[in-house]
């Protein structure tokens, strides 16, 4: 795709994603308890100056609902807000340090079903916390993901009241601009190249602006109170911004609260990031990798600038990044752009941004949610089996339940479970036969290639469930890695052995099995636990 095309592409997918953005970004700041002012901070330093360093194609960076809970209790330990600034930027500048030690790799550690199950758990997430924005029921701030909320009520709680309380403007305009997105997308899209570079959220969005405007003049009763509208602070002049600033307080620099704040930042940031890094990459079209090391220098870069100027913190965010690809986003245009227009629409646009309807921006989400938790994919992972699918869903729930970092966390607690139940199974093979000729039961006890300590478990059984009297061989040849908590086992073996009568022969590594042949097994090799052999015939 040539650099004219990616911008047709990535202009009209950074629009979109900007619209999804304010109302996140305000709201988070409101939920950190932190000024209004600040969340938008961070998602222009995301967009802009995380989006120039990062290596991300797709992703888009900005203030993360995940540290609200962080951000409003080291806010209230700290006892004022630019002290709170300095640990941001101090946190930035540790995970620009975790950068260069190349912690990025930790990335490559969280196991596929995981990250399925928390792009489809985000998905639903969306749905339900949008369904309340979308029938006009704004009590929670946008971008809330814990399942116990700000304003008391759960995730399901909120869609009962909301529906309790249905705004039939709101309704109206979720309902049209669902409408449009849908018939965008499927009937319109494929038909010319005008549907094309327009998307589809963008017609939405004009619709919810031309809607309260067209209602505010000529039929006031139908239009949209401030409460269901985006809310920017209008500024008098363009210069004021600079009044709006907030510079950190350097004095506290010995402050030990204000070091742990920073490394608590440092790490969770870290972590979602590298989440969203690996999550981002897998909706990616092209199937780009995403360089983590460099992503972590970057987040850093762009905490340590927010920070420095009175933003929030700064993490790759998956609902924005989401928005991005199925807005048609090729590169990091797009996120950078976003960034732009935040900047510009703080400066001079924000009377007529707060005419849009938080209700059209809840039909667009919840077109993402479904995207990202498509039925398709559950019955997909439901083929590939229990060891996929359990972590899979376990994540989702878990999500739906806590929250995105706890749920992740909680899938790979499971997926890490599954690892060390395949390491007890596949840590040896037996092979046994009975002789005719009076020499008893021999038993070949083969090791794999790498046997860890957590294999232990699986060995003791085995060697505990030979028969007295048995002729043993234990079969190194064929590993590579042994540990010595492994090796104590086989020699502890091979010193009681005598007193059970049983006869050990040691094949070491390395060796070459010359009796190979000479034992023909009765049976297909089994796992772990061995089978009696089958009755002689004649």
């Amino acid at each position: 795709m040539g650099p004219f095309q990616s911008l047709r592409a990535d202009l009209p997918a950074g629009i979109v994603v900007f619209f999804v953005a304010v109302p996140l970004c305000l709201g988070i700041a409101l939920a950190s308890g932190a000024p209004l002012f600040s969340g938008l901070i961070a998602g222009i330093i995301g967009g802009i100056v995380v989006g120039a360093v990062s290596g991300s194609a797709l992703g888009v960076s900005g203030p993360a609902a995940g540290l609200a809970v962080i951000v409003y209790g080291a806010i209230q330990s700290l006892g004022r807000f630019d002290v709170f600034l300095l640990a941001v930027v101090l946190a930035g500048l540790m995970q620009i340090g975790l950068g260069f030690a190349r912690a990025g790799i930790l990335a490559y550690f969280f196991p596929s079903a995981v990250i399925k199950g928390m792009l489809s758990g985000i998905g639903l997430l969306i749905i339900l916390k949008q369904i309340p924005h979308a029938v006009g029921w704004d009590a929670d701030f946008e971008g809330d993901e814990s399942f116990v909320q700000a304003d008391g009520e759960t995730t399901f709680t909120e869609i009962v009241r909301a529906f309790d309380r249905l705004e039939p403007s709101a309704v109206l305009v979720a309902g049209i601009g669902l409408a449009i997105l849908i018939g965008w997308e499927r009937w319109l899209a494929p038909r010319g190249r005008l549907f094309r570079l327009i998307q589809g959220p963008l017609v939405a969005v004009a619709f919810g602006i031309a809607y309260q405007i067209g209602t505010s003049r000529f039929a006031p009763a139908w239009a949209l109170a401030d409460i269901h509208r985006v809310k920017l602070p209008v500024l008098d002049a363009p210069s004021q911004i600079f009044s709006l600033l907030t510079l950190p307080d350097f004095s506290q620099i010995a402050n030990p609260t204000v070091w742990v704040v920073a490394a608590t930042i440092a790490v969770v940031a870290s972590l979602e990031t590298l989440l969203c890094v690996e999550a981002t990459d897998k909706l990616d079209p092209e199937k780009r990798i995403t360089p983590t090391n460099r992503e972590l220098v970057a987040q850093g870069i762009g905490n340590a600038v927010a920070g420095a100027i009175g933003g929030l913190p700064i993490t790759q965010v998956i609902v924005r990044s989401s928005a991005n690809i199925q807005s048609g986003g090729r590169t990091k245009v797009s996120a950078i752009f976003h960034g732009l227009l935040l900047l510009v629409a703080v400066v001079v646009a924000a009377e007529l941004l707060n005419q849009v309807p938080l209700a059209v921006l809840a039909s667009i989400l919840l077109v993402v949610g479904y995207k990202l938790a498509k039925p398709a994919l559950f019955a997909a992972m439901w083929r590939q089996g229990p060891g996929q699918f359990v972590p899979f869903v376990v994540t989702i729930v878990a999500i739906l339940a806590t929250d995105l970092l706890t749920g992740v966390l909680t899938g790979l607690a499971i997926g890490v479970g599954n690892i060390l139940y395949r390491s007890y199974q596949n840590t040896l093979w037996i092979e046994s036969e009975t002789h005719d000729d009076g020499r008893g039961r021999t038993v070949r006890l083969r090791l794999a290639e790498q046997v860890s300590f957590l294999g232990r478990g699986a060995l003791l059984k085995q060697l505990a469930s030979i028969p007295d009297g048995s002729h043993v061989v234990l079969d190194l040849s064929r590993s590579v890695v042994i540990d010595h908590d492994v090796v104590e086992i086989l020699e502890d073996f091979e010193r009681s052995a005598p007193a059970r009568g049983i006869d050990v022969r040691r094949e070491p590594r390395g060796a070459t099995l010359k009796d190979e042949e000479a034992i023909q097994p009765e049976e297909e090799p089994i796992r772990c636990a061995p089978t009696p052999p089958k009755p002689a015939t004649a």
